[in-house]
């Protein structure tokens, strides 16, 4: 067949078979061989310490020790880093729950767990199973934030401390049966008051049950201790580590210490221990010993305030009784009781002066008035208008009464008053003056005389004894 002049068309393309390469691996066999290889490489449990970074999940820095809030089911994701690599770690629930102290971004911890690595992601991370701050211990830690917590609530303000009873009736312990601090506590009463009956509430002073009977009995004592004739309330235990004491830490024992209306009494532990519950508690002890003896009165010492009672009783009592006798001798001396009717007399001389002075007072006041108003007649008749009368005075008065001082308020035809010293004239004005002249001019108009003048008599010089009645007598 002969060739064409164009090129033949190239065949279709057609799907290659797939063809396996035996040098080759998959993911998912690269990601168990990592795993298998992991597995041998490290053993079980690593420590990693590292500084927490990008922490996500449940509770970190929030919430009270031991729990678990927020997110995530309480499931922990973050990074441990250095200065030079960062691995990835994960904390479940589980494991979460049990760490006492907040974990946040920027605290230094130790990480115990197993290396895995995680498919999905392609990455390998750390699988916690204890974590622990770097520096001090978890427990620490955990009591320190609810210390600081709890004084921030007023848990430890001493305006919320109650009063222990000065003579306690009865006193519930709350420990357990097999403690030695109970023994401690008995025998102490015993020796100091007889008097003083104790109850035993018995609970758990350790383990993860304690907490709960612990604050259980609290309440159930404060709900029931005034019935039971419950005073007192002594919380204690003998000695042990953080870790044994713990239980006495936790927030439900410390709010049903706060709760409790029956002053409560802690001693836990050794004398260098201190819990969060003794913190909480109206009173603090070292020792249960030291509880006890603050609780249970000592009878000697009752017994030796008793006599200093007495002693001081009976002295008041001799002391009131003498003083009484001198007042009854005072009173047996007395004129009243010894000499009645010289006291009668002298009352009855008295009586009748009083009444000799009511008598004679209105009389001396009398002529004392009579005299004064003699006085002042005399000295009104030496300076009154009739003596000036007397000495050729006169005064003009209208008909109706009114004095006339000036001529200008007369007009013709009125009648007018003259009054002398002697009686009055009745006269009619015919015509007014109309110039004002002297005296002396209208009595002689024909010559003008100056008058002598008249001689003024002299007045007597009162004598010191002489008042002014008697100088106007002299004239």
């Amino acid at each position: 067949m002969p060739r064409l002049p164009f090129p033949d068309p190239e065949p279709e393309p057609q799907p290659a078979t797939p063809k396996r390469v035996e040098s080759a691996l998959s993911v998912t066999d690269l990601c168990g061989q990592l795993k298998r290889a992991l597995g041998q490489a490290f053993p079980d449990k690593v420590r990693v310490v590292g500084e927490v970074s990008n922490f996500s999940g449940g509770r970190a820095s929030a919430g009270p020790p031991g729990g678990t809030s927020g997110g995530g089911g309480g499931h922990w994701f973050f990074a441990l880093k250095d200065e030079g690599a960062t691995v990835r770690c994960v904390c479940f629930a589980s494991v979460s729950a049990r760490v006492r102290f907040p974990v946040r971004d920027g605290l230094e911890v130790i990480a115990t767990g197993r290396i895995d690595m995680y498919p999905a992601q392609g990455s390998i991370q750390l699988y916690i199973d204890k974590l622990e701050p770097v520096g001090q211990g978890a427990l620490e830690l955990a009591l320190r934030e609810m210390v600081d917590q709890l004084r921030d609530l007023g848990y430890f303000d001493p305006q919320h401390k109650r009063p222990l009873p000065a003579v306690p009736r009865r006193v519930a312990v709350v420990t357990s049966r097999t403690a030695a601090a109970l023994q401690d506590v008995i025998n102490t009463a015993q020796k100091r008051w007889l008097g003083c009956k104790l109850l035993l509430y018995d609970v758990r002073v350790q383990g993860a049950d304690a907490a709960p009977q612990i604050a259980a009995a609290l309440r159930q004592l404060s709900a029931q201790g005034p019935a039971l004739g419950i005073d007192a309330i002594i919380l204690t235990r003998g000695g042990g580590s953080i870790e044994d004491l713990w239980a006495f830490n936790e927030r439900s024992v410390a709010d049903a210490i706060f709760d409790c209306q029956v002053p409560i009494v802690a001693a836990i532990g050794h004398e260098t221990d201190t819990t969060v519950a003794e913190l909480v508690a109206d009173l603090r002890c070292a020792t249960p010993t030291q509880a006890a003896m603050a609780v249970v009165p000592d009878r000697f010492a009752l017994q030796h305030q008793i006599d200093q009672l007495h002693a001081r009783l009976g002295l008041l009592t001799r002391q009131r009784v003498a003083q009484a006798q001198q007042r009854l001798n005072a009173a047996a001396r007395h004129a009243l009781l010894t000499r009645p009717m010289r006291l009668a007399e002298d009352a009855r001389r008295r009586v009748e002066a009083l009444a000799e002075r009511i008598a004679a007072l209105p009389g001396r006041r009398l002529a004392a008035a009579t005299d004064r108003l003699d006085r002042l007649a005399r000295h009104l008749d030496a300076i009154g208008p009739r003596q000036v009368l007397a000495r050729g005075y006169t005064y003009t008065l209208a008909e109706d009464g009114r004095p006339i001082r000036a001529a200008s308020q007369t007009s013709p035809g009125q009648r007018i008053v003259t009054v002398l010293h002697d009686g009055q004239l009745l006269s009619k004005i015919e015509k007014p003056s109309d110039t004002t002249q002297p005296v002396s001019d209208i009595a002689s108009p024909e010559t003008k005389t100056t008058p002598t003048p008249r001689p003024r008599p002299r007045r007597p010089t009162p004598r010191k004894d002489q008042g002014s009645a008697g100088l106007f007598d002299s004239m």
